[in-house]
């Protein structure tokens, strides 16, 4: 939810120079900065830097309706086109289902996975809240009662509360979930006891614990993670380990062998030490899983999120 900037190159792909053959036309369905934008900015400037694809990147932002609006643009504009990407991830999956009359993902090609990056539960340090049990001891009293803060409604933050009720009994749609459009709002309105629970990414809740602001009570991946002191949920008893992946999709009819080809160049990207480092500095796992492999992973998430959407009345 919290969304950052990648340092350095991230956000400055002038990618190669003089004579340029067919530079790559990149959709980012969302604002400029954003976590789709800096994740494929990165990506396609590392393709660059790693002399994997030398032509260029021109790239257009189109955000709206939960990225709906560039998705639509994306598939009605590129069709055929073997040097045309777009930025995308979990989030769009959530927000296709809550749009209606929205295009599906499935219209487009799937090339990688890229990134991953697991969430966090965190309190006020005062809160009552010691163990996910106290939580859910609550919510099954009074769902009502334990507000819930985090990102867009349909989003990770939001998929993960309703999973947390559901795992403890409660109807999904009985939580009080708030969603907001920035970090430091829902920081503050943490701090000040107007929420109870903030979900949101587990390596910036870190650096709010580190400064004593909030504690972490726990995670959402499957096993531990060694920079948070903080135990799974799964360890506590709620069975749900759920994260934030971001990834690239092509052009819908691009053809096998260009699909193929980028594949293989992000591929070879994703093992390249600064593409670890620029995800290290920003607490994401380096994540690659091409074609195929990630369309089938694509559909397992569509098939996993659509029904706790339903519960929350957040699909359409």
């Amino acid at each position: 939810m919290l969304r950052r900037t990648f340092i350095s190159i991230a956000m400055a792909v002038s990618v190669s120079g003089a004579a340029l053959a067919e530079p790559a036309k990149v959709m980012v369905p969302a604002g400029a900065g954003g976590g789709y934008d800096t994740t494929t900015r990165l990506a396609l400037g590392m393709l660059d830097k790693a002399g994997l694809f030398k032509d260029g990147a021109v790239f257009t932002n189109k955000p709206g309706a939960g990225g709906t609006l560039g998705l639509g643009e994306f598939i009605r504009t590129s069709k055929g086109q073997d040097n045309a990407l777009m930025g995308m991830g979990v989030i769009l999956l959530g927000s296709i289902m809550a749009t209606k009359g929205s295009l599906p993902i499935t219209d487009t090609t799937p090339v990688a996975r890229l990134t991953f990056e697991y969430n966090g539960l965190a309190v006020p340090t005062t809160s009552p809240f010691k163990t996910v049990k106290d939580l859910t001891d609550a919510l099954k009293a009074n769902p009502g009662a334990v507000s819930f803060g985090g990102g867009s409604a349909g989003g990770v933050d939001h998929i993960i509360a309703g999973m947390i009720a559901r795992s403890a009994g409660v109807a999904p749609a009985r939580i009080n979930y708030i969603a907001y459009g920035g970090g430091a709002e829902a920081v503050t309105q943490l701090a000040g006891g107007k929420i109870a629970v903030l979900v949101s990414g587990a390596s910036e809740l870190k650096g709010l614990a580190d400064a004593g602001r909030v504690r972490i009570i726990a995670v959402t991946s499957p096993e531990r993670l060694p920079e948070v002191e903080a135990p799974t949920l799964k360890e506590a008893g709620v069975d749900v380990a759920m994260g934030n992946w971001r990834g690239i999709v092509g052009a819908p009819g691009m053809s096998a062998a260009a699909q193929q080809n980028w594949v293989e160049r992000l591929e070879r990207m994703t093992a390249q030490p600064e593409w670890k480092a620029e995800l290290a500095k920003s607490g994401l796992q380096n994540a690659f899983l091409g074609g195929s492999k990630f369309g089938a992973f694509i559909a397992e998430e569509n098939a996993r999120i659509r029904p706790i959407l339903e519960e929350l009345g957040v699909a359409k």
